[in-house]
């Protein structure tokens, strides 16, 4: 489907492209980090924003005259500002990667829809990049669980069409704006889609980084399913690799909860895998995120590290 992008999505767009011009750069980082960055300038006595990383980055309340008027004037048209008592907060962020600008949820991400963007979107569009090295042109990829769009944005240049499929349709909303700022929108189709449910047609490439916590809450861009969150990322790869065609490749980043010296989504995925006879490989890219959750969440007793991994399969020609 081609969403409609209304008038307040027009604003946003603009508010990017102003931002752009001025130059404007943001490393988004974990939320425990976040809020540690946030708490030591609140006890400083400096929270209050003073520049536009503050307001579109770090998600401080600001004085409504800090913004320049231009940008002021998109963010109130794109209904981004909300007030908090005598100040303003921005409800998105803004965040740089590989030379593009996405716009995401502003922290903290606590409600169902939120719009998640941090290390992983990070590690994810790394592992794509360095994969598109290594393969072939695709005619049609498809980012399952796209969120900000940042994955199939990534790997736009590396297909003739692209799908951005999520659930949510706040995150589709985001991601056609990050479309036009990246200006791949005339390539980007967007689909309402529970994984691949919704999409018809050939596909020859999947790209996904789904959610892979336990969380309690069940918050959608969050929650896994399964016993260590691994769920969704099992149902891709079974689902992916059943509808690409022959010579067709999966990208799957995810996390994996390692129990007892065991990786317990590679031991679930792996006879997906044997089953569809796909080549795969898998690699391990960081060995230990998230690892708050093991102190916090009571579902991870028993884990001892959670770490980011890739699974790269191809389909038998």
């Amino acid at each position: 489907m081609s969403l409609l992008m209304d008038d307040r999505g027009v604003a946003l767009v603009a508010l990017g492209r102003a931002l752009q011009d001025a130059a404007y750069t943001f490393t988004t980082i974990t939320p425990e980090t976040h809020r540690h960055v946030l708490a030591r300038a609140e006890s400083a006595g400096q929270l209050e924003a003073r520049s536009l990383r503050d307001v579109f980055g770090w998600s401080r309340p600001f004085a409504s005259g800090l913004l320049p008027a231009r940008l002021s004037e998109h963010a109130r048209a794109a209904g981004v500002l909300v007030p908090e008592g005598a100040l303003l907060r921005s409800t998105v962020r803004f965040s740089s990667l590989k030379g593009h600008l996405f716009v995401h949820s502003a922290y903290p991400t606590h409600a169902e829809d939120a719009v998640f963007f941090g290390p992983d979107t990070y590690r994810f569009c790394n592992y794509l990049a360095d994969e598109a090295q290594r393969a072939p042109r695709f005619e049609r990829a498809v980012d399952i669980g796209c969120g900000s769009g940042a994955g199939g944005i990534i790997a736009a240049p590396h297909a003739a069409r692209v799908v951005l499929t999520d659930v949510n349709q706040a995150a589709l909303r985001l991601a056609q704006v990050n479309t036009v700022l990246a200006g791949v929108e005339r390539r980007v189709e967007l689909v309402e889609s529970d994984v691949l449910a919704s999409v018809s047609g050939p596909i020859d490439l999947v790209v996904a980084n789904p959610p892979y916590m336990v969380d309690p809450t069940s918050r959608a861009y969050r929650s896994g399913g399964g016993s260590f969150g691994e769920a969704l990322a099992v149902r891709i790869a079974r689902e992916s690799l059943a509808r690409l065609e022959p010579g067709g490749r999966l990208m799957l980043y995810t996390g994996a909860a390692f129990v007892d010296g065991v990786d317990t989504f590679l031991d679930a995925v792996r006879g997906v895998c044997d089953e569809a006879r796909a080549e795969w490989h898998y690699r391990e890219l960081d060995p230990d995120v998230f690892g708050e959750e093991i102190a916090q969440n009571d579902a991870y007793a028993s884990v001892e590290r959670i770490a980011a991994v890739a699974l790269t399969a191809t389909t038998v020609r």
